[in-house]
């Protein structure tokens, strides 16, 4: 039951984001360097140019601009026929891998650095390392500059705020896990374990309408935990991309969960073969559909979530 949206014309569109305020209004970035957006009508378009091909994570700003990751570059700010870097370097070192970003409401703006010793074209090899070398940074927009605001972090990856923002989730993609850092009350400032053991690694996180939160998981690969338990194998398996290209292939499929926002996973929606759409990096809940990205798909996923409990419950009754 999945719609492809912009199929054909989207080069491997990381992340997306929904404005519902605009009606449904779609933007994505890809490959080319363009932000592109989908009207509510199902009409497309070339909206913003940012140039580059490392365009990963999307979110609005409150001044009507959009805040784009660039990898390669750092932290952005896309405005009409202007592309404006806020940080690329971070308390002394270069920012190598933004990743993930989410804006608070009081302007703060929380984003990743996946690693500071890989970039996005290296970021496989970051993950066999497995060394925590990733960040969650924080840029204030009244100094004009970024600072840790936590480190350590095996792959740091998705980024979202919970509703009322007392806290911010990071992904690690490394360690199958989140983490949660407390902005607000007793907590604040501590840093603790939001949701752990996930059946995936965790890519991108969005925080849905009723609170909750869809994490998109890239499937584990019973080769790659093979792979990782020793250092010998991963070294071999790094040197030789032939290897590495078949390792990353075994875990293809398609799979995201919905964790509460007391960090119970609630469902995992699994689709181990993903043969209508394969590796998601993110997903995106509005007016009862699910959006997901891909960096495998020149398209946009849309699923009914309605749809998808029809088919649990025929699923449920034949068994």
């Amino acid at each position: 039951g999945l719609e492809k949206l912009g199929e054909g014309r989207l080069s491997g569109p990381e992340d997306v984001y929904v404005d519902a305020a605009a009606g449904g209004t779609l933007y994505t970035a890809t490959r080319d360097g363009w932000l592109q957006r989908m009207q509510p009508n199902g009409s497309w378009e070339h909206w913003r140019f940012v140039g580059g091909t490392d365009l990963l994570g999307i979110a609005p700003s409150a001044d009507g601009s959009m805040l784009v990751c660039d990898a390669h570059k750092g932290l952005l700010k896309v405005e009409d026929g202007h592309v404006t870097i806020l940080a690329s370097t971070v308390e002394g070192s270069t920012i190598r891998f933004a990743d993930a970003v989410i804006e608070a409401s009081d302007g703060t703006v929380y984003f990743s650095d996946g690693s500071t010793r890989f970039g996005f074209g290296e970021w496989f090899l970051d993950y066999l390392e497995a060394r925590p070398t990733g960040r969650l940074l924080r840029y204030d927009p009244g100094t004009g500059k970024a600072s840790v605001a936590l480190d350590n972090l095996a792959f740091a990856n998705g980024v979202a705020l919970s509703r009322d923002e007392a806290f911010v989730i990071v992904c690690e993609t490394g360690r199958f896990k989140c983490t949660r850092l407390w902005l607000k009350g007793d907590k604040a400032g501590q840093a603790e374990t939001f949701v752990d053991d996930l059946p995936g690694s965790p890519d991108n996180i969005q925080l849905a309408p009723d609170g909750s939160f869809w994490v998109a998981l890239i499937q584990r690969s019973p080769w790659l935990d093979l792979v990782m338990r020793w250092t010998f194998t991963k070294r071999v398996v790094a040197s030789f991309p032939a290897l590495l290209d078949a390792v990353h292939a075994a875990g293809k499929g398609a799979m995201v969960a919905q964790v509460s926002e007391d960090g119970e996973v609630l469902r995992v929606l699994d689709d181990s073969e993903g043969k209508v759409i394969n590796f998601i990096t993110s997903v995106t809940e509005f007016n009862g559909d699910l959006f997901f990205g891909s960096l495998a798909t020149n398209f946009v996923g849309k699923l009914s979530l309605a749809k998808v409990a029809q088919a649990q419950g025929q699923a449920a009754a034949s068994s």
